[in-house]
């Protein structure tokens, strides 16, 4: 049974994405809850239902209180004993179903599908955002926000058909059983329902931005407390156990004051709550024994009355506090919108197609990038690199060398100019095929905090073990990989390699990333720093790999140690964004010129500490 409920949605099933997600909150959440649509009118029908059953139930207790007050024994078992049976039967049988229904569809249907569907397309779209969004957030609080909003939406969901479809009907059927039993009933009800919806207003103005505010705070937490976990080598090596105390505690302390705020609220509510219910009980009951004491009641509309009541006094707390909790999770969820639903601003174009590699031909014209600052970056480069051609790039600090590789990437739009492979303005190609062509090895490779072997299978999902240890091999990698093992037993490429990478040493990070892009085997090959991490034996051995690594495919290579590039076809000095020196390691030198002064000034084949490059 609980598998048929489970499997009416299934919260994976493809779905059209969007690039500009609704920026309302009722429409965000509508969108996510279309495959839910026709669970959703169901359940609101079988909450009305039960609540139209437990009005029926205290209608009826109000009879059998008379019928029990109008005979002996023996005739009112004569006359009404087969109606009392199947009123057992239906309260015994009948009832139970009816509610398993009810809680089957909302529990098992609507609540773990949900908020799996939610957390699903919310990190696909999150996912789909440029580099340059991710680098303008903290990756916690980008986390906590696709973790928490999505319960939260489930909570909002419960909460609309647990308890303020079940309560408006219950209102409805109790004014309408008061109105059966005498009209004059109805007065002090709505007296208290009225009162009762302007404390609830109150509320609800009070709680929703004092629940936002207290989501934003731990959000701020999480944020602060993932930054020193993720750069603990940093806090540990400058000693700053005690500033990056004092931070957290920051944070910290204002997540208590907004949720402390939050808690007033519910605290006057309370008491509120207590002398509303008071007048409820005075007003209804009260009134129905002064009808009694007239003559216009009879017993059984007292007692009907009474446990109407005297079930509406139950439920206002829990209605209060479903109606609280149903505002609370929408001022989370407003609060995830800000990172779920932001607009994805770098995309494929309309109309984009495959890249179609033809033999890495790569051109630059007017490219032009400054982060939206109007200086640093790139300013209005040209440059063709033949195809096969390899080239080095070399340049201060801030030159544009890194900025040139993410347009190349497209992890950036350009603000000026193009870029051309093959002729195809990558722009108009789709961003998967661009970056399936392009291999790169970074000067900081982190890892993936899963196994060797899924570390460097992400260069090539589908190859074989004998893929991934030759690509190891060649990376100098495959010996201390073997003796390789972490906490939990695994050993070898089985072996998790930690956070980033953090259970590896920087060379070994370097090498199982190297690996990685050996498997790729992309036909344009790009090289930032790709031996800086690597002692000069080790280094000496990859140079012989990177160099096989380049045969047959175009080549940029960024680099610091200008040995390193020394062999490479044309040598490119970036200057303040603009190309400043092109040519050959012997042509450069004998221009005397950046180069020149770069290839004196180095101690080990280093740029000199007053010309330090990115």
């Amino acid at each position: 049974m609980f598998r048929f409920f489970e499997n009416l949605v299934d919260p994976f099933a493809p779905y059209t994405q969007t690039d500009n997600p609704p920026q309302t909150l009722p429409a965000f959440l509508w969108d996510y809850a279309q495959p839910f649509k026709r669970l959703f009118v169901l359940t609101a029908l079988m909450s009305v239902f039960v609540a139209a059953v437990e009005i029926g139930l205290i209608f009826y207790l109000g009879r059998v209180v008379d019928v029990l007050n109008g005979g002996d024994p023996a005739e009112v078992w004569a006359v009404y004993g087969m109606e009392l049976i199947l009123a057992a039967l239906f309260v015994l049988i009948l009832r139970p179903l009816i509610q398993v229904l009810d809680v089957a569809l909302l529990n098992n249907a609507i609540m773990p599908n949900f908020g799996t569907l939610f957390r699903w397309r919310a990190h696909g779209q999150v996912l789909r955002q440029s580099v340059g969004w991710f680098e303008n957030d903290f990756a916690g609080r980008i986390a906590n926000r696709i973790m928490q909003t999505p319960p939260a939406a489930g909570e909002a969901v419960f909460q609309v058909f647990d308890a303020i479809t079940f309560s408006l009907a219950y209102l409805v059927g109790a004014a309408v059983l008061l109105w059966n039993a005498d009209i004059r009933l109805v007065i002090p009800l709505l007296v208290w329902l009225g009162l009762y919806m302007v404390l609830l207003r109150w509320t609800m103005q009070r709680v929703g931005p004092a629940s936002k505010a207290a989501a934003d705070a731990r959000s701020e937490v999480t944020g602060r407390v993932v930054d020193a976990y993720t750069n603990i080598h940093s806090v540990k090596l400058f000693a700053h156990h005690d500033h990056e105390m004092a931070f957290a505690r920051e944070a910290i302390e204002a997540t208590r004051q907004t949720f402390s705020r939050e808690m007033r609220i519910y605290t006057v509510m309370d008491v509120a709550l207590v002398g509303l219910n008071g007048l409820l009980i005075v007003g209804v009951v009260g009134w129905a024994i002064w009808l009694w004491m007239a003559g216009t009641a009879s017993v059984g509309v007292v007692a009907a009355a009474t446990a109407l009541t005297l079930r509406l006094n139950a439920m206002t707390g829990w209605i209060m506090w479903a109606v609280s909790s149903l505002f609370r999770s929408l001022g989370i969820v407003a609060e995830g919108m800000e990172t779920i639903a932001q607009p994805i601003t770098l995309v494929d174009a309309p109309d984009a197609k495959p890249l179609e590699f033809r033999k890495g031909a790569i051109e630059l014209q007017e490219l032009s990038h400054h982060y939206g600052r109007g200086s640093g970056g790139l300013d209005s480069v040209s440059l063709s690199i033949a195809a096969g051609e390899k080239i080095g790039l070399i340049g201060r600090s801030g030159a544009g060398k890194s900025t040139l590789v993410k347009l190349l990437l497209r992890f950036y739009e350009p603000e000026g100019g193009r870029i051309l492979i093959d002729g195809q303005d990558i722009t108009q190609v789709t961003q998967n095929s661009l970056r399936h062509v392009i291999g790169m090895v970074q000067q900081d490779s982190s890892l993936l905090h899963r196994s060797v072997r899924d570390n460097i299978l992400y260069g090539s999902s589908g190859a074989t073990e004998t893929d991934v240890v030759t690509a190891a091999k060649q990376a100098e990698a495959h010996e201390f990989v073997l003796d390789l093992s972490d906490p939990e037993g695994r050993a070898a490429y089985d072996a998790q390699v930690g956070e980033r990478g953090v259970r590896l040493s920087g060379g070994q990070r370097q090498r199982i990333a190297l690996a990685r892009v050996i498997l790729k085997d992309a036909p344009i090959l790009v090289l930032d720093e790709a031996t800086s991490a690597l002692d000069s034996e080790v280094e000496a051995v990859i140079q012989s790999t990177l160099y096989g690594m380049m045969e047959g495919k175009t080549v940029i290579a960024i680099a610091h140690r200008l040995s390193t590039i020394a062999r490479l076809d044309r040598i490119l000095v970036l200057d303040d964004g603009r190309i400043a020196e092109d040519g050959s390691h012997a042509e450069l030198l004998a221009q005397g010129g950046l180069y020149a002064s770069f290839w004196n000034r180095q101690s080990g084949g280093f740029i000199g500490v007053e010309e330090v490059a990115e």
